[in-house]
């Protein structure tokens, strides 16, 4: 196992996530804990200490099972991770009951990580109110030594992230991004990982696969890949990306079967990080992905100043982009939530006066047609 030295910690660099765990009859409530514990001690016997839990995952069902699963082994054998559920605004005003609770539930006196969860467009202005003391509220747990080390969760943009650390950025120890060479350009993750450089915040790592997407290429996006490196599989692509990004400290997997578990394992003996050649290989293989899907605004707002309804015509085709690329998932509906109804894809009128300014010629009346269709 390759280790990440993190503040005098030596972490593994492949950690397990437990979004995904196996369950049965495919009820994600129902987490299969025989499988669950025969997984963690394979793991455990092949190095990897850092477990990554949330108060949502499985119904509120992870910590539970995580939390009866690493009661077997010795406290300073592995390091835990959990986070503040601010996906849900309605948990703003519970940091301290739900923050007792997940102790209670993980079976732990501390928590060596923790995240303010899901940065987003959505949540963020809830995250800087002071009147619900979270902020203060996990501050000081970390200063009793409850927290080990605190950080936060994004799925937001650059402009989110860049407020939250504007606020909060001086006591924040690390990040769990979205990382995976489609999101390097397609989520601006590059840009991202920029900013937190000049934070001196580490990376962790989430959906290293991107759901499972960059696991099933196409027959000819594999073929070129397996040209460059007979040995590798599709997977193991994907994290030797992720190997070459030195802000890299940790990456999560949501491994959710003794397979995966095996397989990553064996990726992560190795670090054999891609060369100029192999990552121009993965940009153009992501350009084919992108191309065959999205449409090809260049963000240049020539249509904005056209649109009789003010609406922000090139962040509603990044957000259409993402839905479309993605093939739905919370993202975009999540980023929607925070712009105002008459400023969602369904106020446009079609009147095409912005089709009528739009260098790349995009049909944008029947694109933010096709997006409220796709969003239910």
């Amino acid at each position: 196992m390759i280790y990440k030295d993190y503040q005098g910690l030596k972490l593994s660099a492949l950690g397990m996530g437990t979004m995904r765990l196996p369950v049965i009859d495919g009820d994600d409530a129902r987490v299969d804990e025989a499988a669950v514990k025969e997984m963690v001690a394979y793991a455990m016997e092949k190095g990897i200490n850092y477990y990554d839990t949330a108060w949502g995952y499985h119904g509120g069902n992870s910590e539970l099972v995580m939390g009866r699963t690493l009661k077997e082994y010795p406290r300073e054998s592995f390091y835990l991770a959990t986070k503040f559920p601010g996906y849900d605004l309605s948990n703003m005003g519970k940091v301290e009951e739900i923050f007792e609770e997940q102790l209670r539930k993980c079976q732990v006196d501390y928590f060596d990580f923790y995240l303010f969860h899901n940065v987003c467009e959505m949540n963020l202005d809830e995250y800087l109110n002071e009147e619900h003391g979270i902020y203060r509220y996990l501050t000081e747990q970390k200063k009793n030594g409850r927290i080990k080390h605190l950080g936060f969760s994004a799925h937001g943009s650059y402009e989110v992230i860049k407020r939250f650390l504007e606020a909060y950025g001086e006591v924040m120890e690390f990040c769990q991004l979205q990382v995976n060479y489609l999101d390097w350009t397609f989520q601006n993750a590059k840009e991202k990982v920029k900013l937190l450089r000049e934070y001196h915040i580490p990376v962790w790592v989430m959906e290293p696969v991107r759901g499972g997407m960059l696991a099933n290429l196409k027959e000819e996006h594999a073929a070129r890949l397996k040209e460059l490196r007979p040995e590798e599989s599709p997977v193991s692509w994907a994290f030797r990306f992720l190997q070459t990004i030195p802000e890299v400290a940790v990456t999560l997997s949501g491994m959710s079967d003794f397979r995966q578990l095996k397989e990553n394992i064996e990726i992560y003996e190795t670090e054999k990080c891609l060369n100029e050649e192999e990552m121009e290989a993965v940009a153009g293989i992501v350009d084919s992905m992108i191309r065959g899907t999205a449409v090809p605004c260049t963000a240049c707002h020539y249509c904005t100043a056209h649109c009789p309804q003010g609406l922000d015509i090139p962040e509603l085709l990044a957000l259409y982009n993402e839905h479309a690329v993605s093939g739905g998932g919370f993202i975009a509906p999540m980023a929607l939530s925070a712009v105002p109804q008459e400023k969602q894809p369904g106020a446009c009128v079609g009147c095409k006066s912005c089709e009528a300014v739009c260098p790349q010629q995009i049909k944008i009346s029947e694109t933010l047609a096709d997006f409220v269709d796709r969003l239910g």
